[in-house]
């Protein structure tokens, strides 16, 4: 794996189990516990979430942290968010932040239940699009007691503006006019669309980002499927969905999350590095943004040569006392 990257880590410090449990819908979320090999099971210790970058599964990317924090001393589960991986929802790949975030706060419910946790020292990690729901929901879930963000995605802004608020309104209706159309093709039997992700190959044209992410999730760098699914549409949310974005303000109150700490972490080079400066801005003490020399996007979620494991154990250890 070139430059570090190890996105299938595995560690004999640490057990996983496959787990379930219900969202406040009674949508059934999957998830990847990890448990530190010498767990006092008779004790109480913290523990952290971690949610998977948008459009991807909870073996990209989460597993890797996840298995990493748990190394170190800390119960730690990665997620499926609804509608992807092993997660319920339908339609598959639908867009839905308001139950994204929900995954974060279920995921509260199952780890403050646990006999071995302590339901006050609970923090979550949002890898991407993933930082962006956590901070959604931790704005009305109190008991996310820190939260990190890891080349975070504003995945409204990034919809409702693109990159560098490169999109113009004109272009934005176009968007939400194509969408509204796929409705009516799919009430009346049409099949589903698909937008956005990951190019399928690569030609002389592709965009130096596509090429970033391709590098991720087209090889076997970091290429998953889960069963049943198709790689056909792995990190393609539906069309028609998808719009649904241009209504998710995730930032709006970032304040409200104060006292409770704040850790953005994005690399120096990345191209998503606008919306982790966006965020540190508007948030409240306390609050950390990390600026991770020669690291682009993707890379921060495999590469063990430039994640800030060590950054994040402290952070959470100081924080979920």
């Amino acid at each position: 794996m070139p430059n570090g990257a190890d996105n299938f880590y595995k560690s004999d410090r640490v057990t996983v189990q496959k787990v379930t449990f219900k969202n406040q819908y009674q949508m059934t979320v999957a998830g990847n516990l990890f448990l530190p090999k010498d767990l006092n099971r008779n004790a109480k210790h913290p523990a952290v979430v971690v949610g998977h970058p948008m459009g991807a599964v909870k073996e990209q990317s989460a597993d890797l942290y996840a298995t990493k924090m748990s190394e170190r001393g800390f119960v730690a589960m990665s997620v499926d968010l609804s509608f992807w991986g092993e997660s319920d929802g339908q339609p598959r790949n639908a867009v839905a932040p308001d139950v994204y975030s929900e995954t974060f706060s279920a995921a509260v419910d199952y780890m403050g239940t646990r006999p071995f946790v302590d339901r006050k020292r609970i923090g979550a990690i949002g890898i991407c699009g993933s930082g962006s729901f956590v901070i959604s929901a931790a704005k009305i879930d109190p008991r996310i007691r820190a939260v990190a963000t890891v080349s975070m995605y504003d995945m409204g802004a990034v919809n409702r503006q693109a990159l560098k608020k490169s999109m113009t309104l004109e272009e934005r209706k176009k968007v939400l006019k194509e969408a509204a159309e796929q409705r009516y093709a799919e009430f009346t039997g049409g099949k589903a669309k698909y937008t956005g992700g990951t190019v399928h190959e690569l030609t002389a044209d592709t965009h130096p980002i596509q090429r970033e992410f391709y590098d991720f999730y087209r090889t076997p760098r970091g290429e998953f499927t889960p069963k049943g699914s198709s790689p056909e549409f792995t990190t393609h949310p539906t069309l028609a969905s998808n719009v649904k974005f241009m209504n998710f303000y995730p930032f709006d109150d970032i304040e409200t999350i104060s006292p409770r700490p704040l850790l953005f972490i994005t690399g120096d080079q990345a191209h998503s590095r606008e919306f982790s400066e966006d965020a540190y801005k508007r948030a409240a003490e306390p609050k950390e943004l990390l600026l991770v020399k020669g690291a682009g996007h993707v890379g921060l979620y495999d590469r063990m040569n430039l994640i800030p494991f060590d950054k994040l154990v402290s952070f959470f250890t100081d924080n979920l006392k």
